[in-house]
């Protein structure tokens, strides 16, 4: 049976996937890059220099288990989205990774992009067949955007992504491991700060901007860092961050949804594994209105090498 190896470097994790003809994962390993305690990322230098060392740490046991012969091609991610300038140091690692092992095996290789990947994740995960036509919620430590996806062709699969709204200023995974770092939290802050929030009894009480598909988030930053300040709570802080992403993203969804009238809403990325928010955005929409939130499964909504696992069996990548 043929086999497809998938390969990610992006910001904060190193991570390879294999998969086979019939979607099968087979074998998906990652290593999170070390961020210093106190600090909120990594400098582009830093991130390449551990993805390097991770390579061998992934590979040592990878090909025991599985016939190098038998893969078939491999998919790499090039940059972060399909777009002319996007652009990130930290994917030429992947890709010269992906470049050499394909020249080794005299196998084809195909070039995706981050975000599709996590598209190509999503939709395989999220336990439910897309129409051709649905929205895409991106939410990350690096990307929080609104997407139109089409899926121009299935076998192959070619993605047509039109970006209609995002943040102005911070990411949302950005908001996160801010307010979590500044509260002792260590980076990424995600899942710690989820975790705190369930022991909140008196949740904080968040501003929430959204002009149309725009929206920010650099403005319920401060007022976290102002009750930081204060001495309030922690857990009803925590609480509050995840309350404000929700109430900014009902309102978002809903001025989507008036635009495009596409009912179906796909979220990937690190910030969509928070079940609090993927329950209650799920409660409040889909109880009251015709929508359908779909999400990654929880393991595969954070970066990951799956997606381009996936895109390297269809034998098209999105890179243009």
């Amino acid at each position: 049976m043929a086999l497809y190896l998938g390969i990610d470097t992006s910001n904060y994790t190193t991570s390879v996937a294999i998969t086979d003809d019939k979607q099968n994962l087979i074998a998906d390993k990652r290593l999170l890059l070390n961020v210093k305690t106190g600090g909120l990322g990594l400098r582009q230098s830093e991130a390449v220099f551990q993805h390097i060392k991770n390579f061998p740490l992934l590979f040592a046991n990878l090909f025991d288990k599985v016939d190098k012969k038998s893969i078939n091609t491999i998919g790499v991610s090039v940059k972060p989205r399909p777009e002319e300038n996007s652009y990130m140091p930290v994917f030429l690692v992947g890709l010269t990774i992906a470049q050499v092992l394909a020249k080794t095996l005299d196998i084809p290789l195909i070039e995706t992009t981050h975000q599709e990947g996590h598209l190509m994740a999503g939709i395989w995960s999220c336990g439910q067949k897309l129409i051709r036509d649905f929205n895409a919620i991106h939410i990350s430590g690096g990307t929080t955007e609104v997407l139109k996806v089409s899926l121009k062709e299935y076998r192959p699969v070619k993605f047509f992504i039109d970006k209609i709204g995002g943040t102005s200023d911070l990411h949302a995974g950005q908001f996160i491991d801010r307010v979590g770092v500044k509260m002792g939290l260590s980076f990424p802050a995600g899942p710690q700060l989820e975790e705190l929030a369930q022991k909140s009894i008196k949740p904080c009480i968040f501003p929430i901007s959204v002009n149309n598909l725009n929206f920010s988030f650099s403005g319920p930053e401060s007022h976290a860092q102002r009750l930081i300040s204060k001495g309030e709570n922690y857990s009803d802080i925590a609480r509050g961050v995840e309350n404000c992403l929700i109430n900014t993203l009902e309102k978002l969804i809903i001025n989507v949804y008036d635009k495009n009238n596409l009912k179906y809403f796909l979220f990937v990325g690190g910030v969509a594994r928070n079940k609090y928010i993927r329950t209650t955005l799920k409660e409040r929409l889909e109880n009251t209105t015709d929508l359908k939130l779909l999400f990654a499964d929880p393991v595969f909504s954070s970066d990951n090498a799956v997606g381009a696992s996936l895109i390297a069996k269809t034998g098209h990548g999105g890179v243009y």
